[in-house]
Formats: C-alpha cells, structure tokens, sequence
C-alpha cells in the first residue's frame, strides 16, 4: 500500500499536492491510499496504465477529499486497449498492467470552472464505487474505446455540465447502478455519436438534471436539449442492447428537456437507437417523460409515468416500439393543480399500445407558469402512421378526444375502455378516425361519456361491435 502522505502529500487544503500524489502513482506498489484529508491538486492526476501497471485510488472510505484547482478532471484513468471484449482481443500486457482500475471511497470537488472529476479514455474494466464527484464540469467522461465499465454507488451532484458522458466512445458491457445523479445541467447520463452496446442503468436516483439550479450563471441556456437519460447516437454512432430500469427519473420543467430522450438519426437516418428496454421506472416532472425519435425495437413497459408538460409519451419517426402495461397519470395529492398529460406517436409504422391505462389530470392545462401552452387535440393521438395496434388499454378522461388516429392506414383499435367518468363531462369524441386512410378496424372497444360522439370514423375505418354508452 502506498500512502500519499509517505509520498509528500499534506492533505490540509492549502499545501499543492499535485507532485507528491503523482510520484506515489508512478512509484508506489499500485495500491494508492489517501488517509482522512482534504488534497488540493491543480493538473490532473495520470494514471498511465501501461506505464505504472495495475493501479487502485482509495479514499479511506470517503473521509479524503480531492479539490482540482485547476482545468481538466482530478483524475485521469489512461490504456491502450482498442479491440473488443472477446478474450482472443486481449494482450498480455493488459492482463498483466491495465485491468481493473479502481476508485473507490474518495470524493472529487471543483474549484476551477473547468475542472472535471474522472476521465476514462482506453480502459478495460474501469471500476468506481463509492466515489462523490461535485461542483465540477463533467463528473465521469469516457471517450475512445471502453469495456465492462462498472459505476456502483456513486453520487454526482451538482455539476455545470454532465453526471457521466459518454462522448465519442466505443463501449461495450457497461453497468450504471445505485448511484445518485442529480443537478447536473447537461444531463445525468449523456451519450453522444458513440457506439454502445450491451449498456444497463439500473437502481438509480437520476434527477433535477437541467438548467434549472444553474440559471444565473448559464442565463441563456434554458432551451438546451437536455435530458436525465439522454441518448443521441449522432452522424456515425449507433446505440443498441440496453435496458434503463428500476430507476427514479425525475425533474423540475425545462423547455427542451425530457427524462428520457432518444435520438436515432436524423430525416435521413437509419434508426440507429434501439433493442432497449424501458421497465420498473418512476419517471416524471419534465416537459416530455420519455421521447423517442429515429428509433426502433424500444419495449416500454411496467413503470409510472406522470407530469408531462408537452406529452407523457412522444414518438416520432420510429418503428417497432412496444407502448405496454404502464400506468400514465399524475400524483392526485396535488389534484386540480396537477398537469395535463397524453401520448402523441407520429409518422410511425409497427408499433404496439397495448395495456396502458392512462387517465387525463384533473386541471385541463398547465398549472406551471413557465411551461409553453399545451397544444393537444386528443389524450393519445396517432399521427400519419401505419400498423399500429391500440389494443386493451384504458383510457379515461380525455380532453376533448380520447383516442384520435389521424392519416392513418392498418390501424387496429380493439377492447379498450374510452370512458369520461368526470361528473361534468369533458370528452367531445371518444374514438376519432380523420384526415386519409385506408385498412384500418375498430372494434369490440366499450366507449362511454363523450358528449358529441362516441365514435367518428370518417368512412375510413370498419366498425364491429362496439359498446356505446353515453
């Protein structure tokens, strides 16, 4: 074991100890150790692996801290790995210097606008734990080529860019679990133009990352797109093989913001997000809950959705999502002060919504004096797609249409309750075919309380035992 204070390291928040702990990197046994103390470094801390070989950072548990006084992260985690994760893909030399670099109990503070906590570029097996990273720019920043990267009990909080950022890295086998991450203005977890496979986020608190704690000094950064979970896999990425579950996704109203948002491509692209599941999550309180957009093969299923400014669900320009069992509503401890909510899919083919119940909230509107005018025309809405099956879901309360399904073509709507049960009755049309069309079938669904009509078909849909009760 290596003591940084052997090494020259003071640990009293004054002293610049930025020498002594990187000669007890280079030179210690590997096993790197930080008695209780506050260390101030000012250049980031290098850990070349294939130069000072297998390597440990240890906080005694969390009682030493790391203050970066100066630009970039506290601690830089450096190797040569640049194949996959197919054992015939390995050197000697990385078993033998560069597996498994481990921090673990010690936190990271910013005291310099462009500080940031732990890089990662070109490791395997990358491990933190216990880690507090705050008041930096980007907690975590893996770039480059990454595997079997673990984060486990982690809190990064309050940070002016990103909790961790997945930036232009080839990553494969990754875990994200039981950690806080929370006020970071970028985003919690942000992936861009990368090549992920096989990514879990599982067990997290991941909330209030947006613009909203950061407001004076970033003025003019409101409209930012941001997003707890943001996924964008850019010009040359492709995000696949992930699951985001079991976690609390939450936030306070930005106007381009989303608990969880992602981007597949662009008008031309190729749906290159997708093979994701979406399952176990409390997720609300932004301006959209969860955005899909370019993507395909995403399964959203089993969690509670509320308080969607703009939408609960939107989908656009994707194909074979799974809108299953989840329940979409809001919190009826703030009753008529709650937000309206709703589903909106557009120019979509295959896709599946089927269990949902989802019920209108109480006030008809935005209750949120920031929040841009809801433009709705129904509580699900399904926009210039083809193939979709809207199939045993509950959907109560609409204002003014439940279920509208406009220039739409194969469409199946079968065994649904569309039901106003409000004493005073809000829903003009229960069920809606309009605009052009062709193929599509409404049938055996139970609709009750519109006040104008139950079903509008326009001639473009075929009607079959349908329950009317007005």
């Amino acid at each position: 074991m290596s003591n940084v204070s052997d090494y020259g390291a003071v640990g009293d928040g004054l002293a610049d100890d930025t020498e002594a702990i990187q000669h007890a990197i280079n030179d210690g046994d590997g096993v790197i150790e930080f008695p209780r103390g506050t260390y101030l470094i000012s250049k980031p801390l290098r850990v070349e692996l294939s130069k000072v070989g297998r390597t440990s950072i240890h906080g005694s548990g969390g009682v030493a801290k790391l203050v970066m006084a100066g630009p970039g992260p506290a601690i830089s985690i450096e190797a040569t790995h640049s194949a996959t994760a197919d054992p015939a893909g390995f050197r000697p030399d990385e078993w033998q210097n560069e597996r498994m670099p481990t921090v673990d109990g010690i936190e990271i503070e910013g005291r310099h606008p462009e500080a940031d906590g732990i890089s990662i570029v070109g490791a395997m097996q990358t491990t933190l734990t216990r880690v507090l990273i705050r008041e930096v720019r980007t907690a975590v920043y893996i770039t480059k080529r990454a595997r079997n990267v673990l984060i486990d009990s982690c809190h990064f909080y309050n940070n002016t860019n990103i909790g961790v950022h997945l930036d232009s890295v080839n990553l494969h086998q990754t875990i994200i679990a039981d950690s806080h991450i929370s006020y970071c203005r970028r985003g919690g977890i942000r992936i861009e133009n990368s090549e992920i496979r096989n990514l879990q986020i599982t067990g997290n608190d991941i909330e209030y990352n947006n613009n909203r704690a950061f407001s004076k000094k970033f003025p003019d950064a409101e409209a930012e797109a941001t997003a707890e979970i943001y996924i964008d896999a850019g010009e040359k990425g492709t995000v696949r093989e992930g699951t985001i579950s079991s976690n609390t996704i939450q936030a306070t109203y930005s106007s381009n913001g989303a608990n969880i948002w992602m981007i597949g491509g662009g008008p031309n692209g190729k749906h290159k997000a997708g093979m994701w599941t979406i399952t176990g999550n409390l997720i609300g309180s932004q301006c959209n809950n969860i955005r899909l957009q370019y993507c395909r093969g995403v399964n959203i299923t089993g969690n509670y959705i509320y308080s969607g400014h703009n939408r609960n669900v939107l989908i656009e320009h994707s194909r074979n999502i799974v809108l299953g069992s989840n329940t979409i509503g809001h919190n009826p401890d703030y009753n008529d002060k709650e937000l309206a909510t709703g589903v909106r899919i557009v120019d979509s083919i295959n896709c599946n919504v089927t269990g949902l119940l989802i019920q209108d909230a109480e006030a008809d509107g935005h209750t949120i004096k920031d929040a841009v005018p809801l433009v709705r025309d129904a509580l699900v809405e399904v926009v210039r797609c083809q193939r979709m099956n809207v199939t045993g879901c509950q959907i109560l309360d609409g204002t003014p249409i439940s279920l509208l399904f406009e220039d739409c073509s194969d469409v199946l709507a079968s065994s649904n309750t569309v039901c106003d049960q409000r004493e005073v009755k809000k829903t003009t049309h229960g069920i809606v075919f309009r605009g052009k069309g062709s193929g599509n079938l409404c049938c055996q669904n139970r609709v009750a309380g519109a006040t104008v009509a139950a079903i509008e078909d326009n001639g473009i849909a075929r009607l079959n035992g349908n329950f009317v009760d007005n």
